[in-house]
């Protein structure tokens, strides 16, 4: 559970109402079976948030230093591939030299391994996975391990069969709409590149928005004051990944030496590709953040939080928790202040033609 210690790779959720006085009860009503109940097919549901098996769901195991800290867990069954591999491998041997044939007929073959895994799968220990959910009673955010989009799909089908409505990712267009109270989808295409047209580049806001950070550390400064947050400076730091529909090359991935100076970036941005994921600095005084964001989602990486003085395990969790918070309001303020210059058309055809002109000037080592 990476809340607690080391990097942490989480997605962020608004909660579109408060949860219900009832919630740990809702949760504990769908908290996951008995392990030994655990058959063929998957189990899943809620468990505390002190380790996988933690049935209990109280007031201790749910909350920790003032945060709800649960679980969604998931217990199957799986035999090694290698393991049935075998075992079926040494019953064909066996019906070859019972029968007298030459090789095993494709149905013979498929009855094998089907009373191979009935027979072995009973005998296998449950691998367990996870995720967990962190959420500060009365804010409206939510931060949960739910990388993939199959990871997201499990959480909010049974987050909604639980506490009876959706959480919303926080991504490029939610968190416009949120927070500035803006639609995105009409915006068109804006090409960054000073030998790409408009109708040919690369659509979508995050796209634009960390390639846009990446053009504000450099050719800006890369520093930004907010209110009630202070300033905060931004850099890009080590892998690239570039991304853009058209014929050629969709992605172009760059990593180790110095991926920032190296000529194949020129060349992706000049070609019109935009970043689809980077990995960052966001910094404060002497407080840093280093982690990868992906563009589309906003899922935040690897994220390694600045380091907190050892203090007594609900302290340290608490300042953790802080920490996320921050790195959460510092990041989406640096994406208000993209969008409300990439909605004024004014505004954002200065800042285009200034994004060409870096694009066209970038120095690069080979």
């Amino acid at each position: 559970m990476s809340f607690e210690s080391g990097s942490i790779s989480c997605r962020m959720f608004y909660l579109p109402q408060p949860l219900p006085d009832n919630a740990l009860a809702l949760f504990r009503a769908r908290m996951v079976p008995p392990l030994d109940t655990l058959g063929e097919n998957q189990l899943h549901g809620w468990v505390g948030g002190r380790h996988l098996l933690d049935r209990t769901l109280d007031e201790t195991s749910a909350f920790f230093a003032g945060y709800l800290r649960i679980a969604l867990m998931c217990a199957e069954k799986k035999i090694p591939e290698s393991l049935l591999r075998a075992q079926c491998r040494m019953d064909e041997i066996a019906h070859l030299r019972a029968s007298g044939q030459a090789e095993v007929d494709r149905k013979t073959r498929s009855r094998i391994r089907k009373e191979n895994i009935d027979r072995l799968l009973p005998s296998m220990p449950p691998q367990l996975k996870g995720m967990t959910l962190i959420h500060k009673p009365g804010s409206p955010l939510l931060f949960a391990e739910a990388i993939s989009d199959s990871q997201l799909e499990v959480l909010q089908a049974h987050f909604r069969e639980t506490i009876g409505f959706n959480l919303a990712p926080i991504d490029p267009m939610t968190a416009a709409a949120h927070r500035l109270h803006l639609d995105l989808r009409p915006l068109k295409p804006s090409s960054f590149s000073p030998e790409c047209d408009d109708e040919d580049a690369d659509a979508g806001p995050g796209r634009d928005f960390l390639t846009w950070l990446w053009f504000f550390s450099e050719a800006r400064g890369g520093l930004a004051r907010f209110p009630d947050l202070g300033e905060f400076g931004v850099a890009l730091d080590g892998t690239l990944t570039f991304f853009k529909e058209g014929d050629g090359a969709h992605e172009t991935v760059l990593r180790h030496g110095n991926p920032l100076l190296s000529a194949e970036a020129k060349t992706a941005l000049l070609s019109g590709k935009k970043l689809r994921r980077a990995s960052l600095i966001i910094a404060r005084q002497k407080e840093s953040w280093h982690f990868t964001l992906d563009a589309d989602t906003f899922s935040l990486r690897g994220l390694k939080l600045p380091e907190i003085e050892k203090v007594d395990a609900a302290a340290h969790f608490q300042e953790r928790m802080i920490a996320l918070q921050t790195l959460h309001d510092a990041l989406l303020s640096f994406y208000d202040r993209f969008v409300k210059e990439r909605n004024a058309p004014a505004a954002w055809t200065k800042t285009r033609s200034e994004i060409h002109q870096w694009v066209a000037d970038r120095a690069t080592r080979k």
